[in-house]
């Protein structure tokens, strides 16, 4: 009998019955010949596809211009700039907007290092920047934000006969979902701290931090110690479970339907919400799942960890209504799209 974890949140609950995903691992591309599809993670077999582009942003000084660069030879100009410590105002910003502002040309198969080609890069230094001072920010890679993660899951759940009826499945690699046997947390936390060493509040403080940064690496005095477990977002039970087995990835495995993630704040709802980075006054916040799917199997959406988009196949009118909408960016794209840099043969 599958199983489920307890305390499971809302409608979304962990299940061992990774067997629920066989009919994935069938359509998906295992040779290495095709490794630059978009099946070594998308299931083939779908009437149409879209691509959603994950929003990008921008930024740039109020009233004034960014510092040149390399940061190397302009090095007083930054250090003025932050001195003055100027308002910076950011917003998203779609993929097409970008390629306008650089003249760039967005199409289906675009990718982002391209489409910003012409832009000002200095390699491990700044984003690029138009003509009108914008600094461009890559979008987010494999992960979405939650709004609009809700735009998408309302366009689903008017096209699956069984909106509270699926599966949702998470990547096990994002940092901190899973527990493991270990000598040292897989993260700490450190305090903030504003104050001078001049003020009472500084020397506790400091204190703290500086025992949390030799708790996480100190080869010398834990010669001998022994792998304890190490708590993770889910339960133990969920972290030493079976995964659901892709030729490509392995995730974490939820029953529950498109339903949950309807809404903006889908996020309060999940199993794999950072309850524990909450507590040190982080807001609340969850990843995007990586795999969805109605028990009709009328659809799958894929947010891969590695694509800068996220795909979903399903009926030419899910696919309408997905390119139709104004809060999301996306294109149809068509079965065995390339997503590697060699597909963009139009974006510079």
């Amino acid at each position: 009998m599958p199983r489920t974890a307890p305390g499971s949140v809302g409608g979304m609950e962990w299940t061992d019955d990774v067997s629920a995903g066989d009919w994935i691992r069938e359509r998906l591309v295992a040779d290495h010949e095709d490794w630059s599809t978009m099946h070594m993670v998308v299931p083939r077999g779908f009437a149409a596809y879209a691509r959603i582009f994950h929003p990008a942003s921008r930024d740039r000084p109020v009233g004034e211009a960014w510092p040149g660069l390399p940061y190397a030879q302009h090095r007083r100009d930054w250090d003025a700039f932050q001195k003055r410590n100027p308002e910076i105002v950011t917003e998203r910003v779609t993929w097409r907007e970008t390629a306008r502002a650089l003249g760039t040309t967005m199409h289906p198969l675009a990718q982002w290092d391209r489409l910003v080609a012409p832009g000002i890069i200095v390699e491990n230094e700044d984003g690029p920047r138009d003509a009108a001072g914008w600094r461009y920010g890559a979008p987010r890679m494999g992960d979405l934000e939650p709004d609009v993660v809700a735009s998408i899951a309302r366009h689903l759940a008017a096209h699956t006969t069984t909106p509270d009826a699926g599966f949702v499945a998470l990547w096990e690699g994002f940092g901190g979902i899973l527990g493991f046997l270990g000598e040292h947390p897989s993260r700490a936390f450190f305090q903030i701290d504003e104050s001078s060493p001049g003020d009472v509040t500084y020397a506790p403080l400091a204190t703290h931090n500086e025992m949390l940064s030799r708790s996480t690496k100190d080869p010398f005095n834990k010669v001998f110690a022994q792998p304890t477990w190490q708590e993770g977002i889910l339960s133990r039970e969920i972290s030493e479970g079976p995964r659901l087995q892709l030729p490509h990835r392995a995730h974490v495995l939820f029953r529950g339907g498109i339903a949950e993630l309807t809404d903006d704040d889908w996020v309060l709802r999940m199993p794999w919400r950072d309850v524990v980075a909450e507590s040190h006054g982080f807001p609340p916040d969850a990843h995007a799942p990586s795999l969805v799917w109605p028990d009709d199997h009328a659809w799958v959406l894929v947010t891969e960890v590695d694509y800068d988009s996220t795909i979903v196949g399903g009926s030419p009118s899910l696919i309408a209504a997905i390119l139709d909408d104004p809060q999301l960016e996306a294109l149809p794209v068509s079965e065995g799209a390339e997503f590697a840099w060699t597909g963009d043969e139009a974006g510079s």
